[in-house]
């Protein structure tokens, strides 16, 4: 919590700059493409990196699917999260994320420049509405970012919660590549209450095709995909340890 309060207090100017800028970014399509507002966002993401004292080490970006249209899910550790992961993909890319959280003061921003979803927990219409805006929008080329895991608590480490599995139906329906996503020690940067220098892992795992999991349902594809995340941060926690 120390870093974030030394992030807003640092940058107080930068944020009344930058968050009306990217109110307006956002509310004026037509002025301002898609990749304009994501290279406004990753510049944004940039100066809190380097403010946060964070810096992140990409793996597998030669993984990312050369064309358009596909749906990332990655492990959930805290507030650097998306951060993390859009600040090393270099292609415009949307978010999904809780409503309540979303609409918080400079996340409300953020979320509205890349054009994101918000999904209201205990409201079965409203998410299922909201996946199927997002499968129209893979299907017509966007990329989006997924959290499985919902939220991610007060994490200090690299386990996995509970992956839910009806966010998975957007991939089923959209017939779109799935690329895993781990993150390893991505809850530091504003979990520990610390200012030293942090460092975090974004690994692109290997895209899933369509056809690997056309015949699974729902909650299949969710495990398999869990499987691979875990299989993965086994593997990073086991090249710590030796």
């Amino acid at each position: 919590m120390i870093r974030f309060v030394y992030v807003i207090v640092f940058r107080v100017f930068s944020i009344m700059y930058f968050v009306p800028k990217m109110s307006y970014y956002a509310k004026h399509p037509e002025k301002y493409s898609e990749e304009e507002c994501y290279r406004l966002a990753q510049d944004v993401i940039d100066r809190v990196r380097r403010t946060a004292r964070t810096t992140t080490e990409y793996y597998g970006t030669e993984n990312l699917p050369e064309e358009s249209g596909y749906i990332m899910f990655a492990n959930h550790q805290g507030k650097y999260d998306a951060l993390g992961i859009l600040a090393g993909h270099a292609k415009p890319c949307s978010v999904l994320m809780d409503k309540k959280r979303s609409n918080m003061f400079i996340a409300k921003q953020f979320v509205d420049l890349l054009g994101g979803q918000r999904i209201e927990r205990n409201a079965p219409r409203q998410q299922m509405r909201v996946l199927a805006a997002i499968v129209d929008e893979v299907k017509a080329g966007r990329n989006y970012l997924i959290f499985p895991e919902g939220g991610y608590g007060k994490k200090h480490d690299n386990s996995l919660g509970e992956f839910k599995y009806g966010c998975f139906y957007c991939a089923l329906k959209a017939k779109c590549p799935i690329v895993p996503v781990v993150l390893i020690d991505s809850y530091k940067p504003f979990g520990l209450n610390s200012l030293r220098r942090v460092k975090t892992k974004v690994i692109f795992l290997p895209p899933i095709p369509y056809e690997e999991y056309a015949d699974m349902k729902a909650p299949a594809v969710c495990a398999y995909v869990k499987e691979k995340i875990q299989a993965e941060i086994d593997r990073q926690e086991a090249k710590r340890s030796a």
